[in-house]
C-alpha cells in the first residue's frame, strides 16, 4: 500500500504532495515501485492535527482519485461520510476511517451498499488529543477489544467479514512503552 497524503501537515511527508499534481506524480511513482493499493488522504491525522472542512478535504483528494482510477485499487482515508461517498463515486473502492466508524457510523452501510472493503483503526480520541496521556488497562487486550467490537459493528451493519480489515493503530493514542508490551508478547508466544 502506498501513501499518498494531500496535505499540508501529515506526519510523514510534511505537505510535498498537497499540490493535486504533486500527489498524482507521487502515486504514479509509488505503482511504479509496486504499490498495489493507493491509500489517499486528505486530512492529516498525525498527533495534534486540526481538523480538516469537508469542503477542503473533497478539494483536496477528490481530483487525485479521478486521475489515478483504474491505476490501481484506490483507498480513501477518511472519516467523513461525504468524503468517502465522493470518492468511492470517483472510483476509490476501499474506506480507511482512522475512527472506525465511531465519527460516522452511517459510514458502514456506505460501505456495504458499495460492496467494497475497508479497514477499522483503533485511536484513543481524536488526532488533537490522542497522545495526551493515553492509559490502558492491558494494551492488547484494550486493543483487540476494541477492534473486534468495531469489526462486529461493521459486520452487523452489512459489510462481509472478508472485506473487513483491522488496524491496531501503531503510535495513534499509544506511547513507546505500549508498543513493548505487544512486541513482548508476541515475541514469548512464538
Amino acid at each position: 500500500m502506498g501513501i499518498v497524503n494531500v496535505t499540508p501537515d501529515s506526519f510523514s511527508d510534511g505537505g510535498l504532495f498537497l499540490d493535486s499534481a504533486a500527489a498524482i506524480e507521487h502515486g504514479r511513482e509509488l505503482l511504479a515501485e509496486g504499490a498495489d493499493i493507493l491509500d489517499i488522504g486528505g486530512e492529516s491525522t498525525r498527533p495534534g492535527a486540526a481538523p480538516v472542512p469537508e469542503d477542503e478535504e473533497l478539494r483536496r483528494v477528490v481530483p487525485v482519485i479521478e486521475a489515478l482510477h483504474g491505476a490501481a485499487q484506490l483507498s480513501i482515508d477518511t472519516s467523513k461520510l461525504a468524503v468517502a461517498r465522493a470518492a468511492l463515486d470517483a472510483g476509490a473502492t476501499y474506506v480507511n476511517d482512522v475512527t472506525a466508524f465511531r465519527a460516522a457510523p452511517e459510514m458502514a452501510a456506505l460501505v456495504a451498499e458499495r460492496g467494497c472493503e475497508c479497514c477499522v483503526m483503533h485511536m484513543l480520541g481524536e488526532p488533537r488529543t490522542m497522545q495526551d496521556d493515553p492509559r490502558y488497562d492491558d494494551v492488547v487486550d484494550d486493543i483487540k477489544a476494541f477492534l473486534s467490537e468495531l469489526a462486529a459493528f461493521a459486520s452487523g451493519e452489512g459489510i462481509a467479514a472478508d472485506r473487513i480489515a483491522v488496524d491496531p493503530g501503531i503510535g495513534v493514542g499509544q506511547t513507546l512503552e505500549h508498543h513493548m508490551g505487544p512486541v513482548s508478547y508476541i515475541h514469548h508466544t512464538q
